[in-house]
């Protein structure tokens, strides 16, 4: 099995709202397009610090983050950022992580858009019942 990795556009969700609102232009919304690791071990998005400067994402709260050598570690929790892949996008936070570490999707990104990983071909895409739009579960 391979590294699988896709391209993704994030924006500063904040600013997007400022802009509907009027408050600002469109054109002063951040945004950056980047490459980053599909990790199925990963709950949330992680991005570097130097993103999160970037994008201008606040620092909203903070967790405890366990590395996958069981190392626990306190980390900041920014947001809100707008991550689209392909043709589906979602609203959600991200835990800053070390400069220049690399962005990683975890399983919430996966599970609200509706992607499955396929290791064997390195890629990401929507589950076969579902080309169009994400089909979520309500019970």
């Amino acid at each position: 099995m391979g590294e699988v990795k896709k391209k993704v556009f994030l924006q500063n969700y904040g600013e997007i709202f400022a802009a509907e609102a009027g408050y600002i232009k469109k054109e002063e919304i951040k945004g950056l397009e980047t490459e980053a690791m599909v990790d199925t071990g990963c709950v949330m998005l992680m991005l570097p610090q130097e993103m999160v400067e970037k994008l201008g994402l606040s620092i909203l709260r903070r967790a405890i983050v366990t590395y996958v050598d069981e190392r626990k570690e306190e980390r900041p929790i920014a947001g809100s950022v707008k991550i689209t892949i392909d043709d589906r996008f979602m609203i959600t936070e991200a835990i800053v992580g070390p400069p220049l570490s690399e962005p990683l999707i975890g399983q919430v990104i996966l599970e609200e858009l509706d992607f499955v990983v396929d290791c064997t071909n390195q890629t990401v895409g929507p589950r076969p019942e579902s080309p169009y739009l994400p089909l979520l579960k309500l019970k």
